[in-house]
């Protein structure tokens, strides 16, 4: 009976550590796409660091949980202690790092409101100058995303002007309508939009945009977060009885 126990605990820690492989590998291939993306995601993680840091912290969990997984795996079949001490004490590390990840993001939760990034695009925001990177990320945020400013076109009426515009409340060219929505596309009508003229321009801002986008993977993202979590405690809770039951 003490056997038939032991073998079912072996086979559920294998489960449970294949689990924690592929969720390993979905956040290494998370974190890669959103620092490699040519799309403006790369922009913008580089121009904020606490972006910069939480995704190569999502890079390295990943490849961690992947290791982990696999040597989890292979500690149940083989039913090695050490391998499976090894596993318990670094997955304990790993869920209390996530743990304290999701504090972190609850806490600093206020730095992602509306009014946070309408107030940084107002201090910072230099229009064209693409050698400035707070500017050229919103540009390429802005233009694929076919929006405009945070709240929409108005943002831009207190940001001086630079040199180059002769308007005196002109929007900056990232807000202009494109027949595609990249650097490279061409303008529908670049000089009716500076002009004023709305149906030429992207009147939605850039907030509600993203944040209907992204809403579903954000609480995709949220279960996928919790569902790690749940399948690390177990795995840790059957890595520990099995080392304790192999003789």
């Amino acid at each position: 009976m003490e056997g038939d126990c032991l073998s079912c605990m072996k086979y559920l820690m294998f489960l449970f550590n294949f689990f924690i492989f592929l969720g390993g590998a979905c956040l290494l291939g998370l974190g890669i796409w959103v620092i490699v993306d040519p799309t403006g995601f790369r922009e913008i993680v580089a121009a904020n660091p606490l972006l910069f840091t939480g995704a190569y912290i999502m890079l390295a969990m990943g490849a961690m949980l992947f290791l982990l997984g696999f040597l989890g795996c292979c500690g149940a079949i083989r039913e090695n202690k050490c391998l499976l001490l090894f596993f318990f004490m670094f997955i304990l590390l790993i869920f209390l790092a996530e743990l304290s990840a999701a504090i972190l993001a609850f806490i600093f939760r206020e730095n992602l409101t509306r009014e946070f990034f309408t107030k940084e695009l107002k201090k910072h925001y230099q229009r064209n100058n693409d050698t400035d990177v707070f500017s050229s990320t919103w540009n390429s945020v802005m233009i694929t995303f076919a929006c405009c400013g945070v709240n929409g076109p108005e943002d831009f009426e207190d940001i001086r002007h630079l040199p180059y515009s002769s308007l005196e409340k002109a929007i900056p060219e990232a807000c202009c309508q494109r027949e595609l929505q990249s650097r490279e596309g061409m303008f529908v009508n670049k000089e009716a939009c500076l002009e004023g003229i709305e149906r030429f321009q992207n009147r939605q801002g850039c907030y509600t945009v993203i944040l209907n986008s992204f809403e579903t993977y954000v609480y995709l993202a949220g279960a996928l977060a919790i569902g790690v979590l749940a399948i690390e405690l177990f795995a840790m809770i059957f890595a520990m009885c099995l080392f304790r039951g192999i003789q």
